[in-house]
């Protein structure tokens, strides 16, 4: 999970990740230059809940999560890798949904329940312990909820959710807040492209995955997260037209009509990610 100085938001989302129903994860926190109140909370969290968290940090120098999460995908120990953000509070079956829907050959795109900013500072540990942070009613009650469409990501019933899941006509992407793939997927395509920043970094790794064809898994309601809206600072207008700009170029260029209709087939690895420099004969596995 990334996170740049928000300890408050990291310590709720980290007391989510201490009541799943799957206990056996890491935990691997990509900080993008926090200051020393973020590492001491990560030292006081990690023996008090339990969790097995490693904390890899870089110095702060400008908007670099591309850079600090592709670091966190090469240091994480496991085969299957959940990526989500320092400040997303996981519902207590999350973790344990990522693992379930796991496919070889697919990588899964979960949802988020966007709160209310006024909510956020009231939220109480026992709140996110005893999982009335994801109940209908709870909210209803503090008007939290910004959508009401995000109700049906409330359901407890397994049933349902895969219903709402296979109705959805959100389209299943690469969702920074919230998604999931094979380590060696995400290696394959060299992770993140350090070249992008805020928004929609994200959705470029999905399309460069798609286009090595690892398809996406709707689960928006199966694994589920909770975000408190916030402030966004860092929004640049010009650095947001780079990041379409790029992401145009992976997903591919329109052929002349009149010899091949259609779309040429998009990059699926980028000289900015892991590796820098075109893609080797052959991956090792030595990142």
């Amino acid at each position: 999970m990334s996170t740049y100085n928000a300890p408050d938001e990291l310590e709720r989302t980290l007391w989510g990740y201490s009541v799943q129903t799957c206990p056996e994860f890491e935990v691997v926190v990509a900080d993008d230059g926090s200051g020393a109140e973020t590492r001491d909370r990560i030292e006081r969290l990690r023996a008090s809940t339990g969790l097995a968290i490693s904390h890899v940090w870089q110095e702060d120098d400008g908007f670099r999560k591309c850079r600090i999460l592709n670091r966190a995908i090469v240091e994480a120990r496991g085969d299957y890798l959940i990526l989500s953000d320092g400040d997303c509070i996981p519902r207590d079956g999350f973790v344990e949904a990522h693992a379930r829907l796991a496919r070889r050959g697919c990588f899964v795109s979960g949802g988020r329940v966007r709160l209310a900013s006024e909510i956020g500072r009231g939220i109480a540990r026992d709140d996110v312990m005893d999982g009335k942070l994801f109940d209908e009613t709870w909210l209803r009650e503090r008007r939290a909820l910004i959508r009401g469409r995000d109700r049906s990501k409330l359901t407890r019933s397994p049933r349902r959710a895969v219903w709402f899941d296979r109705l959805t006509t959100t389209r299943a992407t690469w969702n920074g807040h919230n998604a999931s793939a094979w380590k060696t997927d995400l290696l394959r395509v060299n992770g993140f492209d350090e070249r992008m920043t805020y928004p929609v970094e994200d959705r470029e790794l999905g399309e460069r995955l798609r286009n090595a064809g690892v398809r996406p898994l709707q689960a928006r309601h199966r694994a589920v997260c909770a975000h408190v809206e916030h402030d966004r600072p860092w929004l640049d207008p010009d650095a947001q037209a780079t990041n379409e700009r790029l992401r145009a170029e992976t997903r591919g260029v329109p052929r002349p009509l009149r010899i091949f209709p259609g779309f040429a087939r998009g990059r699926d690895w980028t000289e900015h990610g892991i590796r820098k420099g075109p893609r080797p004969r052959s991956l090792a596995t030595d990142f």
